[in-house]
């Protein structure tokens, strides 16, 4: 989920807790486990720094590590540990359950988006994303926003919360099966279908999709439970064998972009001074573009034995001029 969500989570959470009688009957202990449900709700998240090197980091990392077993468990007990040392009087116990919920939802709501997280690690690398949930969505939000009014205003914050996350786990399903009568159709409309990328919107009733078959790959959008294709690719393998395209998957942008990307065509294209290798995930379609990326422009100029990658990128670019332009100045850079 977005960030404000994560926020308006925790704060849900800890109006949740006074449901607890010992949270209820002790002031300190409400406060410690308000920060605590509310650090707690954005700690997964803490990896988005990584932003700030580059891209491919990012890319490769973000809901990775942090959302992983191990991560979960050690934002648990690090988190109200450092907040006990504090108040030392209050209850860690019931500080330490209310805080580990908070990690745990947080991963959780992640795993329903498009995006996903790697909450399996280390038992398994896979992207985990059912695709069912917007990465903002509105309804859950506008259900915080008002429970939070609500709090503010008087209402009892164990019940009202207890009720709205009531509502929130009937919405869940809802999708559930929204999604689930979307698969439907797609596997009435395509033989062999390998692989479909759902992604949903903020309007409940249009979806982006993505569908692999072993020929081709297809891009649409359903609507009211009519599917319209926009798109269709040939899927066509990566030739291993082409030297051009070997040298581009040693490139880090690359490597990234692929650990990351379930669905994806490739292309190349040939100038006077490099080839370039680009590879596009289908599952983001906007205004006929697909704004996620990965390019390496390779200079192929002196044989095979001396390729030499000039520049790569990878990263949302929604305009050709945008992508040009943070490629040309390393090509710039390079001559």
């Amino acid at each position: 989920m977005d960030t404000g969500t994560h926020v308006v989570m925790g704060v849900a959470l800890g109006g949740l807790a006074t449901l607890d009688p010992a949270v209820q009957a002790d002031p300190a202990l409400f406060n410690a486990v308000l920060i605590g449900t509310i650090v707690g709700s954005q700690a997964p998240d803490c990896d988005t720094v990584l932003k700030l090197k580059n891209n491919a980091v990012y890319i490769r990392h973000h809901r990775g590590i942090t959302h992983s077993v191990p991560a979960v468990a050690l934002w648990g007990i690090s988190i109200p540990s450092l907040i006990y040392l504090f108040s030392p009087e209050v209850s860690f116990l019931h500080l330490w359950l209310w805080t580990f919920l908070a990690v745990i939802l947080h991963v959780f709501v992640d795993i329903f988006n498009a995006y996903g997280t790697q909450a399996y690690r280390p038992f398994s690398h896979r992207w985990v994303a059912y695709g069912f949930i917007n990465t903002f969505d509105p309804y859950i939000f506008a259900l915080h926003i008002a429970g939070i009014v609500a709090w503010n205003l008087g209402a009892s914050p164990g019940l009202m919360w207890l009720l709205i996350y009531f509502v929130i786990a009937l919405y869940y399903v809802k999708r559930y099966f929204d999604k689930r009568e979307l698969v439907r159709l797609i596997h009435e409309h395509f033989d062999n279908v390998e692989q479909i990328a759902t992604s949903p919107t903020i309007q409940q009733n249009i979806w982006k999709i993505a569908i692999t078959t072993p020929t081709h790959y297809y891009v649409g959008r359903a609507e009211n439970g009519h599917m319209t294709i926009l798109d269709e690719f040939v899927n066509k393998p990566i030739d291993y064998r082409d030297p051009v395209v070997k040298k581009a998957l040693t490139d880090h942008n690359i490597k990234a972009f692929l650990s990351f990307s379930p669905v994806y065509r490739y292309e190349m294209s040939y100038h006077d001074e490099y080839t370039e290798v680009r590879f596009i995930d289908l599952r983001y379609r906007s205004q006929g573009r697909y704004p996620f990326v990965a390019i390496a422009q390779i200079d192929d100029e002196h044989g095979e034995e001396n390729l030499e990658i000039l520049n790569s990128y990878t990263g949302w670019v929604f305009t050709e001029e945008k992508l040009q332009n943070k490629l040309s100045p390393m090509t710039e850079s390079k001559s």
